[in-house]
């Protein structure tokens, strides 16, 4: 009856076909034929084995990094895995991303919703190795400054990525057999998450970005820099350089540093994302209360800052009818993360178009064009930002991170 059972697994594509251009609500293309784990306001999520897999283990067959729909999944009982299948033990973490892992807005984006499963459960499980997917298609890494956020907040030995073609002496061959590259994989604990975190509740996305802060100025050792930030205000210009950047950004500084010198405690400082490491990152958003930058991979840095600070967002021109709702992805980090995104300025000259403007061939000549600049809306925008930071800090300290219950002094578990 056994071998029965192993030879009757059945093995089903990881992209089913029938929804990748339309994905159902409640479940997607990727392992389609299951359903998550929904509770109102809760991370989507399924586990294995649980009640919902009647006991059953997730098992993982294929590796290729170029067709989701030739690598495959299936659930098998502990006792019954299929033929040649090798268990991994521990914690595993299976992660779905419909853009880039390298990419760190993209990234992070997939990656939130197990850090809210993890403070969830109290900070008592973390993963023995990661299985990262895009579009069913096998992933081997993060990007480099995603890799640091996750040791930071997993732990450095907690960050391995699994290419299901290794397998390491603590792995158990259930035929004790030699395993190949079409060979099974089993897994004794694995949570998988098939959404972004555009699916969380927004207290669990508090939570979730709290530890990250948290868990990654401790990474850093950036000290707790509430008593010395009562007094002081942070404006940061953090620029780019190439596509995207200010075309006269000396001018622009100039304008920001006028604003601040008019307010008591205000602190200018000017970064250039591509220039530093990840912890100097950190640093200096954790000393930021107004962060001032043009669109980009970089404003993802803005959770490092605590809790209410501000985020002055710039465009390129031809953005706004053009470029989708991925212009507005750092509209709603800042809304989930606790911060507050003051506005966007769109640059109304710029390269022409030999298209008419509302042409879509039009976006690929003003998608990396450069930010010019309007000192009379740039000075009063800085001027009222500038006021209300100023004020809140003054009538209640609003500016402070958010905590629940800790584990080394980071929130865990549910928000007090």
């Amino acid at each position: 009856m056994a071998w029965k059972l192993r030879d009757s697994v059945t093995f089903l594509p990881m992209k089913d076909l029938r929804f990748s251009k339309a994905a159902l609500r409640g479940h997607t293309w990727f392992m389609s034929s299951m359903y998550d784990k929904q509770e109102e306001g809760e991370v989507q999520y399924q586990r294995f084995p649980s009640e919902a897999s009647k006991g059953r283990f997730l098992c993982l067959k294929g590796n290729d990094r170029h067709d989701g729909s030739w690598n495959y999944y299936a659930l098998a009982w502990p006792e019954t895995l299929p033929h040649n299948a090798t268990l991994k033990k521990g914690l595993t973490f299976v992660s779905y991303n419909h853009y880039d892992y390298g990419n760190i807005w993209h990234g992070l984006s997939a990656v939130v919703p197990f850090v809210s499963w993890y403070v969830k459960n109290n900070c008592k499980a973390v993963p023995d190795r990661w299985i990262l997917y895009h579009w069913g298609e096998l992933r081997l890494g993060f990007g480099p400054w995603l890799t640091y956020l996750m040791e930071a907040t997993f732990g450095e030995n907690n960050v391995f990525i699994e290419n299901l073609d290794e397998f390491g002496s603590g792995d158990h061959n259930i035929d004790n057999t030699d395993s190949d590259d079409s060979s099974p994989v089993c897994f004794e604990d694995a949570v998988v998450m098939r959404h972004n975190e555009g699916g969380m509740g927004k207290l669990r996305r508090y939570e979730a970005y709290d530890m990250l802060r948290c868990k990654a100025r401790m990474y850093c050792n950036v000290s707790d820099v509430e008593a010395s930030r009562n007094s002081r205000i942070g404006l940061t210009l953090f620029m780019r350089t190439g596509a995207r950047s200010f075309k006269n950004e000396s001018v622009v500084i100039k304008i920001f540093e006028k604003e601040c010198q008019k307010v008591q405690g205000c602190q200018l400082t000017v970064a250039y994302s591509n220039h530093l490491t990840f912890c100097e990152q950190v640093k200096v958003m954790s000393q930021t209360d107004i962060l001032v930058s043009p669109h980009g991979a970089q404003l993802t840095n803005m959770f490092f800052m605590n809790r209410n600070s501000s985020v002055m967002e710039f465009f390129p021109k031809g953005w706004l009818k053009l470029a989708g709702v991925g212009q507005y992805v750092y509209h709603w980090i800042a809304n989930w993360s606790g911060m507050r995104h003051q506005g966007a300025w769109r640059d109304p000259d710029g390269e022409q178009c030999p298209f008419p403007e509302d042409d879509r061939r039009c976006m690929s000549v003003f998608k990396d064009g450069r930010i010019g600049y309007n000192e009379t809306h740039f000075s009063v925008w800085a001027r009222n930002v500038l006021d209300q930071v100023k004020l809140k800090k003054t009538e209640d300290g609003s500016n402070k991170n958010v905590l629940g219950n800790s584990i080394d002094g980071c929130p865990c578990g549910l928000i007090a």
